[in-house]
């Protein structure tokens, strides 16, 4: 039998020189240099290095450098409360990082242990200290306990126990053990609304009340220290109160006792 000739053999066996794609290379991975130098200039390259060396020096110096450090605590607006009291009572961690001292813990704890405190601001002052601005509560009126005194502020919050009277503070007296009154207006209700009447009353006689005496919601009179005595009544139309009774004044400045528990039906005797 006669075998292919030569021409049949090259039309099926092509050549290797005939195999070899052109154009692309047929293996290894693509040449990305020239892809990352485009979207990659020099310049935007050192840029974004000097970037991230910038921020970590800044972390450095803020939480691990001696640079920025709580040295040194300052407080101010006490009056009652000594400054080695708010700051025992603070906790600030000296020595530690400025940027990480939490103000809002510092804050809690001064409520928390020092009850005087009505509001405080906790800041940083930069480079090395913590600034503790306090705001203290002041006592309206005062509840006997034993031989001491329980102050109580404007809001009606029993903050302190003191040894003495603080001076112009009217003594709040409770007499209500047999109201009946009591089931629907507790004691604490009725410090609350005696308050309220304390901050009710006309300049000239708030400067002058020696006592408030409470012995039920309906039935609340006050004390002068000149012996006058002014019954109110309820807390309720306290600035009708408050006009009648300065009116009174005016009209009768010899009399020992006025009434003001009907404002509009005020009024005054003794003399």
């Amino acid at each position: 039998m006669v075998g292919p000739t030569t021409t049949e053999r090259g039309s099926r066996d092509p050549s290797p020189s005939s195999q070899r794609p052109t154009g692309r290379p047929s293996s290894g991975p693509p040449d990305t240099a020239p892809r990352l130098r485009r979207l990659l200039p020099p310049r935007t390259l050192v840029l974004a290095l000097l970037a991230v060396a910038l921020l970590a020096g800044g972390i450095w110096v803020l939480y691990g450098s001696d640079w920025l450090r709580v040295e040194r605590v300052k407080v101010s607006g006490t009056e009652v409360l000594t400054t080695k009291q708010v700051i025992s009572a603070a906790g600030v961690p000296m020595g530690a990082p400025l940027v990480s001292v939490d103000t809002d813990g510092i804050e809690s704890r001064l409520r928390e242990r020092l009850p005087r405190i009505d509001e405080v601001e906790v800041s940083r002052s930069w480079p090395h200290g913590v600034t503790l601005t306090v705001t203290e509560r002041t006592p309206v009126l005062l509840l006997t306990k034993g031989v001491r005194f329980v102050e109580v502020d404007a809001g009606g919050v029993r903050f302190a126990t003191v040894d003495k009277a603080p001076a112009s503070v009217p003594l709040l007296k409770l007499s209500t053990v047999q109201a009946p009154s009591l089931r629907r207006f507790p004691v604490d209700r009725l410090i609350g609304e005696a308050v309220g009447v304390t901050s009710q009353l006309p300049v000239k006689v708030s400067k002058n009340v020696r006592s408030l005496v409470v012995r039920s919601y309906d039935d609340m009179s006050l004390e002068l220290t000149d012996g006058r005595t002014v019954a109110w009544g309820s807390p309720e139309e306290g600035e009708s109160k408050a006009r009648a009774l300065t009116a009174l004044l005016k009209a009768d400045p010899g009399a020992r006792h006025f009434d003001v528990s009907s404002p509009i039906a005020p009024a005054s005797s003794g003399s």
